[in-house]
């Protein structure tokens, strides 16, 4: 999704910030309390950021009791993120994407699987050739329940791995949608290369190992 001379930029530009602001903003979004998103229709709603989102939208959309998977940024401290904004690595957020599940078909439990099962968990600031603060992996927890979830699984899995995990565990706080061209990428775009070559193949791979939570289409 972005040139290997884009990149570069966005991490020059993200390294001669004034570090110290960057700290203290980041460390607000971090302490603040999480904000708890209401049922709309028997519909909930749930937050993740795992590399690219074109990526990540395609893998929520494949499962079972997955009504919709929607980009945008989150975890960062700027107001009206944009595309542009956000690949400069100065804004504090991520590429994200928002769930909307049913939470009679598929708990909020499964979609940490998921997420885990999609990505490359053990890699910082980025999935595959995605890099920058941008691409980070971040699990949002609305209350206590998924937070307990996220860390127990989390750690099951450091466990697992003998390893560090690279998600980290925001309280969530507001969702930015992307814009319109970001949305749908994969399934609208098929012949694109990023596509072709690394986001079909990440989306079987978490497949492969998930076949039970797949929509029968998928």
């Amino acid at each position: 999704m972005k040139t290997y001379f884009t990149t570069l930029i966005a991490i020059v530009l993200f390294s001669c910030q004034n570090s110290a602001q960057i700290s203290k903003e980041q460390q607000a979004v971090i302490n603040a309390n999480p904000i708890e998103v209401p049922l709309e229709n028997g519909k909930a709603r749930a937050y993740f950021a795992s590399g690219c989102f074109w990526c990540v939208e395609a893998v929520y959309e494949s499962v079972k009791g997955v009504e919709e998977a929607i980009s945008g940024y989150s975890g960062g401290f700027t107001d009206h993120p944009t595309y542009q904004l956000s690949n400069t690595g100065r804004t504090g957020h991520a590429e994200a994407v928002e769930v909307i599940y049913d939470p009679n078909i598929v708990s909020f439990a499964t979609l940490v699987d998921v997420y885990f099962a999609s990505q490359n968990p053990t890699q910082v600031n980025g999935q595959g050739p995605d890099h920058g603060s941008q691409y980070r992996s971040i699990i949002f927890y609305q209350n206590n329940s998924q937070k307990n979830i996220i860390e127990k699984k989390k750690a099951a899995l450091a466990k697992k791995l003998n390893a560090k995990i690279a998600a980290e565990v925001y309280p969530f706080q507001k969702f930015w949608v992307a814009e319109d061209y970001h949305q749908d990428y994969e399934k609208l775009h098929p012949n694109n290369n990023y596509i072709k070559n690394i986001s079909i193949p990440r989306l079987r791979r978490f497949q492969a190992k998930m076949p039970e939570i797949l929509k029968e289409n998928h």
